[in-house]
This record gives structure tokens, C-alpha cells and sequence, in this order.
């Protein structure tokens, strides 16, 4: 099992910063395309950013300037950088990622996801 443990969210008013972190762990021979999605109360899940393992990003139109993606892969961890927060930015942040298990199978997984709120 591989597992993902997302830390960084909370509070912050609107213009602000946070920094996003996620940790893959467990069973883990190469990891591939990590990933942030956020689901909005009321709305399905949708893509934010995501980052290949040579290091090309893809953002959602909505974050473009404002948020970047990155990864340290000697530490299985993708991080998200978060400026120029927006009241719409709200919402829980789920990290994504997969790869390869030592066995040779493969792996998908999520993490369980953490809260950021942009408010005054």
C-alpha cells in the first residue's frame, strides 16, 4: 500500500499565501504523475495542478500565475505553492499520485484530503 499525507492547509484571507505538502509512503518503487484536485462544496473533484517525474506541469486555467507545482523526488513529496488566494479558492485539497511497487505492479492513490478556507 502506498499512503499520502497531505499538511499545510487551514485559514488565510484572500490576497494571501500557503504552501501545500504531500508525502507518499509505503511500497513504493518509482512514483510517476503526482497531482493536486480540489472539490468544492457542492461541486465535483477537478484537476489543479499536476507534475511528470521529468518535471512538466499542468495547471488549471483558474490557477495559472498564481499557483505552482513542484516535487522532490529523493523524498517522494509534491508541493503546491498557493498565491494570490481567491474567496473561490476554497476548498478541500486532495493530493493524487502513482507509480510503480517494487513487485511490479502499480499504484493509485489518495490522499484523505485537507481544508483550505480563504476568507476575511
Amino acid at each position: 500500500q502506498v499512503q499520502l499525507v497531505e499538511s499545510g492547509g487551514g485559514l488565510v484571507q484572500p490576497g494571501g499565501s500557503l504552501r501545500l505538502s504531500c508525502a507518499a509512503s509505503g511500497d513504493i518503487f518509482s512514483v510517476n504523475t503526482m497531482g493536486w484536485y480540489c472539490q468544492a462544496p457542492g461541486k465535483q473533484r477537478e484537476l489543479v495542478a499536476t507534475i511528470t517525474g521529468g518535471g512538466t506541469t499542468t495547471y488549471a486555467d483558474s490557477v495559472k500565475g498564481r499557483f505552482t507545482i513542484s516535487r522532490d523526488n529523493a523524498k517522494n513529496t509534491v508541493y503546491l505553492q498557493m498565491n494570490s488566494l481567491k474567496p473561490e479558492d476554497t476548498a478541500v485539497y486532495y493530493c493524487n499520485t502513482n507509480g510503480l511497487t517494487p513487485g511490479g505492479g502499480t499504484f493509485r492513490s489518495w490522499g484523505k484530503g485537507i481544508m483550505v478556507t480563504v476568507s476575511s
